[in-house]
């Protein structure tokens, strides 16, 4: 018995050795990697627009009928739901891996009868009966002291994959925005078309009327009214083309609804609005802030990183213990008494001595996995930059084609007054006149076209801006929020 303490002091080195040769091999922490910190943005000659897009953007262009679209979308749309559901998810695992950390304690209680077989080991005879019951209740409770930060490392990568599902669900609420009033505006330019077509199509029809009355007078030879019958079949193939095209944007504005063609609300033809294009003074830096997507791939970064920590965290030695109180007797009548209490404590090490390169495998693909998630996240950023810039310039072109198209309406209109002057006082027939008309009037479905395009160029750069979108955590470090909400986008809280 002397020798129990010597005995014990051997085994406590020994297991510190050995804790020390498992911490030797592992890795060194990593540092937080180089991200971008600007959208590369600089030398862009646009116009500025005064501010970010606002949290309900699409009410700038005052139009009830898209504001009612846009609510309809948000409550209804499947894409939306399944984004929804992702966060949902997220949530719950991160919730999950929290639950893992610290004290954890149950109960339990239990009863059973026995019959002991007559050839056991005991064989019943000798003990004087063959049934017994046996019953127990207990309480266990177990801590992992979790030194190293395993388990905290993962429960904070989880809590970063779900503020980047939260992102990636702004996202997606941004991408439907999008759809819908590109998809709704497109709709408004062909019933804009349609009206320039009738009006059009009025005009040929007339023109066609006097080509034939030339012919039947024997005026002009018979081509001048195949001249005239094959302009108004052009008009009309024009005009059912802009029917049909109405149709199928209705048929999509349901599908980004997820409601049937025939669910979606009357719409009502009204007048573009028009456009004040540019970018916001300080979109190359801002961006980072206003993009979810960008927000995203930043939170898997640092959700990539925490799983590196853990994964390093396995070349350590882990500690728990187990403490056990309760009552367990074989005659139910004493199970309440003091002689029925029973206790243990059972503190237990683990040591990585020797597992085939599995961690060093492991740790790999974690930092393998970081190394990607860098990568893409610079590739967002670079993505985002060269839709802002993109969209941006393409506004400038087309406002400068617009007001070249101004100058050319401006032209036609005075030629069509000459032409009806002339007619008037008799010196030219209507023909004249009808011609100028229809010029004018293919003008101002040109016009109207590049409005269109002007419209949803400006759609697409408030889209590539990020909409109304602000990462909660913009001016802070990622890590430093530990609440599952953090990085809601301001317009799903509305």
């Amino acid at each position: 018995m002397k020798h129990a303490p010597h005995r014990g002091r051997t085994v406590l080195v020994a297991a510190i050795v050995l804790m020390l040769a498992g911490c030797a091999r592992a890795p060194a922490k990593l540092d937080t990697p180089a991200l971008r910190d600007e959208a590369p943005l600089a030398g862009l000659q646009t116009a500025v627009r005064p501010g970010w897009p606002g949290t309900e953007w699409w009410r700038q262009y005052n139009d009830p009928q898209l504001d009612d679209l846009m609510g309809r979308a948000m409550l209804q749309s499947p894409d939306l739901a399944l984004a929804r559901s992702r966060v949902e998810n997220a949530e719950q695992s991160a919730k999950l891996a929290a639950a893992q950390l610290g004290l954890s304690i149950n109960g339990s209680a239990q009863a059973s009868r026995t019959r002991m077989s007559d050839h056991g080991l005991i064989p019943s005879k000798f003990l004087g009966f063959s049934w017994y019951n046996q019953a127990d209740l207990g309480v266990q409770l177990e801590y992992d002291f979790d030194w190293w930060g395993k388990k905290r490392a993962t429960m904070e990568a989880a809590l970063d994959q779900a503020r980047a599902a939260q992102a990636q669900r702004s996202a997606a609420a941004l991408a439907i925005q999008y759809a819908v009033a590109d998809t709704y505006f497109g709709w408004q330019a062909d019933q804009a078309r349609l009206q320039l077509a009738d009006r059009l199509l009025a005009t040929q029809q007339q023109f066609a009327r006097i080509a034939d009355l030339r012919v039947k007078q024997g005026v002009d030879l018979p081509d001048e009214a195949q001249k005239a019958r094959a302009q108004l079949a052009a008009v009309r193939e024009m005009r059912a083309a802009l029917d049909g095209s109405g149709k199928i944007r209705r048929a999509a504005l349901a599908s980004l609804l997820g409601v049937a063609p025939a669910e979606l609300p009357e719409l009502h033809a009204s007048p573009l609005p028009v456009i004040n294009g540019g970018v916001p003074a300080d979109a190359s830096l801002d961006l980072l802030a206003r993009r979810p997507d960008i927000a995203a791939s930043r939170w898997q970064v640092e959700a990539a990183l925490k799983q590196t920590d853990a994964a390093r965290a396995q070349f350590f030695p882990d500690f728990s213990i187990k403490a056990l109180a309760g009552l367990s007797s074989i005659d139910m009548g004493k199970l309440l008494t003091a002689g029925s209490r029973t206790f243990a404590v059972t503190p237990a090490l683990h040591l990585p001595i020797f597992n085939g390169g599995t961690l060093e495998a492991n740790y790999g693909v974690s930092k393998a996995q970081l190394d990607a998630a860098v990568a893409q996240y610079d590739s967002t950023v670079l993505t985002a930059a060269r839709e802002v810039a993109t969209q941006s310039l393409s506004a400038e072109q087309v406002a400068a084609r617009l007001r070249e198209q101004q100058a050319q309406l401006d032209a036609d209109k005075a030629l069509l007054a000459s032409a009806q002057a002339r007619a008037r006082q008799g010196v030219r027939d209507l023909r004249e006149s009808l011609g100028a008309q229809a010029t004018l009037l293919q003008q101002r479905d040109a016009a109207t076209q590049l409005q269109a395009q002007a419209l949803s160029t400006d759609l697409a750069l408030i889209k590539a801006l990020g909409g109304g979108y602000r990462s909660a955590d913009a001016t802070t470090s990622p890590s430093s929020s530990s609440s599952v909400n953090a990085g809601a986008s301001d317009h799903e809280r509305h």
